[in-house]
């Protein structure tokens, strides 16, 4: 009986993280609606609806860290469990940044940079979070790998998007508050689009670690 308890205890610690990655996903996304729509209803729900992820992160951190201590667990469970509680890190890092570009959305003025398309690279992070939980869910390691890989298309565009910033601010001949000001919105837009990305990794290697105890995508 206690060996059922404890597989039920692994079981419904992965199903937690399941739906907290949904909780956070759900945020992603309307924040990245937010942007788009101009909805400074729908950001000011998303900026609300953190204390809720922080609370379902708190939750699965005590179930982590329970198993480990009363369980006492090895090997292929014990890869799970700490590859959980790493990702439900991650996942709670991606719900802070999707409360930054919320708040980003309220001011940001979308026709200083019409050549920048924010909403593709935030389509392109949200779809490489969603890959990365679905890898986590079916302990799919061969995905992980696509994961990685699709992370240098992604800082590519962000790298291509700061350059169009970085090179109007320098060919623009007056320099006033509100020029700054969206100079340093859309910077930091560009920034957390790209670590959303780069935490979607993150759960892609522990993924991998998890399943095949492979260190590769580790760093």
């Amino acid at each position: 009986m206690a060996r059922k308890d404890y597989r039920r205890q692994l079981e419904s610690l992965r199903e937690g993280v399941l739906e907290m990655s949904e909780m956070v996903l759900t945020q992603l996304a309307r924040s990245l609606e937010a942007y788009a729509e101009r909805d400074e209803a729908r950001a000011r729900s998303v900026v609300e609806g953190d204390d809720a992820i922080n609370d379902r992160y708190l939750d699965l951190e005590g179930d982590c860290v329970g198993l480990l201590a009363l369980q006492q667990p090895v090997a292929g469970d014990l890869r799970f469990i700490a590859s959980s509680f790493k990702i439900i890190t991650d996942l709670e890092r991606v719900g802070d940044l999707a409360v930054n570009l919320a708040q980003y959305s309220m001011a940001a003025d979308r026709n200083r940079y019409p050549d920048i398309d924010i909403e593709h690279i935030g389509r392109s992070v949200l779809r490489m979070l969603e890959d990365a939980m679905d890898a986590y869910a079916t302990d799919d390691a061969e995905a992980t790998t696509r994961i990685a890989d699709t992370d240098d298309e992604i800082d590519d565009l962000c790298e291509r998007a700061s350059a169009v910033v970085v090179r109007d601010l320098v060919d623009t001949t007056t320099s006033d508050e509100t020029l700054l000001e969206d100079v340093s919105r859309m910077l930091l837009t560009i920034r957390d689009l790209e670590r959303v990305g780069d935490h979607a990794v993150n759960i892609a290697a522990r993924t991998l670690y998890m399943v095949e105890n492979d260190d590769e995508l580790l760093y």
